[in-house]
Order: C-alpha cells, then structure tokens, then sequence
C-alpha cells in the first residue's frame, strides 16, 4: 500500500529519524532525508537507500529552526518526488540544566527545532494532502509528552505541545483521509541521548554510568527502545491498517508512563 508514495522525514540522518526513512524505504516509500552532518557522509546514506531499497532520495539541509526553511522543505520534497504524501516531524534537540541556569537561547532552539518545526512543516504539508485525500503525519514526541522529568523544562514544554499539536490537527483533518499521531519513545539509544549524558550527570551531580542507570530506572523492562522499534511503529502508522488510528499518543516506553 505504500510502494510508490512520498515521504519528507526530519532528523533523518542519524538516530529514530534515519531508522524511519530505512523503514519506509524498505515499503518502497520514496525519501526526503534532512538533518545535519558530514556532506559525504549523507551522500552514502542517500545513494544507499536508492540503491538497498529500489526507490528515490533525496536530501535536503534545511534548516528547522527557520520557519521559511520548514515549508522550503516541504515544497523541496514536493518538487523532487512529485508530493509529500507521509511527513514525520522527528528533528529535535536536547539540553540540560536547572531552570535558574537555563539559557534563553537554548530555550529559543529546542522550541524552535522540537516544536515550531514540525507547525510549520504540516502547515505546508496539509493543502495538499486534503487535495489528494490521504496522508500521513507523525510527529517524534516522547514519554515526555505525557510526563515531566527535572532540568528538561524546554524540552518537556516542547513535547508537551507535540502532543497537543498532533491531537489537534488530528480533529481538523479527520475526514480528509489524513492521520496524524504521535509516536512517544521512552530512552532510546541515540546520538541524543548519548550526547545529553555528560550533562545530566553534571546537573545530578553523579557519573555518567549512574546516569544510564538512572535513565533506565525509568523504563521498567530496564532496557533501552531501539532505534528499529520505533520505526516498525512509524511504519505500522503509515500504513492501510493504521487508517482508523488518529490523534493518539502511542507509547513505546518499556512501561515508563504506566504508574
């Protein structure tokens, strides 16, 4: 059912983004990478899927913290592959740190990237989705989307308004053929998470191994989501047996938000 549609996935050259696009790809789900990186680097992973899956990418670097560059994005995807017919908002960024000590610019970005972003890019995306009757928008929240954690005030803020975003422009595209969910991952062993270990440790005052123990304590399966679950969900999503899903929050959290 999806062979032959069009995809734009943000934050897709690493990390839950690029397992994404690997997975729709492997449906035959031709594929806008965007996200950051080493030029070369990208170009392997674009040529790669065109040559492992059959189909056609392409990549665009725009960037999400702009709002003009997020429709640019879209219209990038439409021009390239002919529409966008699934668009996943998954670009984030993560910063930790008190709220007293937290700087404004690092505010500013992480709502910029993590929740702007993905307003802007199904702003431009949805015209041309109700004209053709189907798509398909998943937006990356988090276990945070539904639950606080300290010292994560923008980013727990941001997801939160996923959330609201994602069951909102659910109601208003309901009979256009068009789903929109929320896909809400407990710790997933990214370059995120990875990155973002130093400085909880720092904020907690323990070590970094204290703080994988900590992250885990949260999850009671005690085990990092892998990248590949996260996107068999996105891809079940997508999907013609997901047609009646819309508006949901659908947890992927080792039990997290359970208690």
């Amino acid at each position: 059912m999806l062979k032959g549609k069009n995809a734009v996935v943000t934050g897709s050259t690493s990390g839950i983004g690029l397992a994404i696009a690997r997975g729709l790809a492997a449906e035959g789900v031709n594929i806008t990478l965007n996200g950051f990186g080493d030029a070369g680097e990208i170009e392997k992973l674009r040529a790669g899927l065109e040559t492992e899956f059959g189909i056609k990418a392409v990549y665009s670097g725009a960037d999400l913290t702009k709002a003009s560059e997020c429709a640019g994005l879209v219209k990038f995807g439409e021009e390239k592959l002919g529409s966008v017919d699934i668009l996943v908002n998954n670009a984030g960024v993560q910063y930790v740190s008190p709220v007293e000590d937290f700087p404004d610019e690092k505010w500013d970005l992480i709502i910029a990237l993590n929740l702007s972003a993905a307003f802007h890019a199904i702003k431009a995306a949805v015209p041309g989705m109700k004209a053709r009757k189907w798509g398909r928008i998943i937006n990356t929240a988090s276990a945070h989307a539904l639950v606080a954690s300290p010292f994560k005030s923008a980013y727990v803020s941001a997801k939160h308004g996923i959330a609201g975003l994602t069951k909102t422009i659910a109601l208003e595209t309901a009979t256009f053929g068009i789903t929109v969910n929320a896909i809400c991952p407990g710790y997933v062993w990214t370059p995120l998470v990875e990155k973002q270990i130093p400085d909880t440790a720092k904020a907690r005052g323990i070590t970094e191994e204290q703080v994988k123990e900590f992250l885990l304590a949260e999850q009671p399966t005690k085990e990092f989501v892998t990248v590949d679950q996260v996107a068999a969900l996105a891809v079940f999503l997508a999907g013609e047996n997901a047609k009646s899903i819309t508006g949901s929050l659908q947890q992927i959290d080792g039990g997290w938000v359970a208690e």
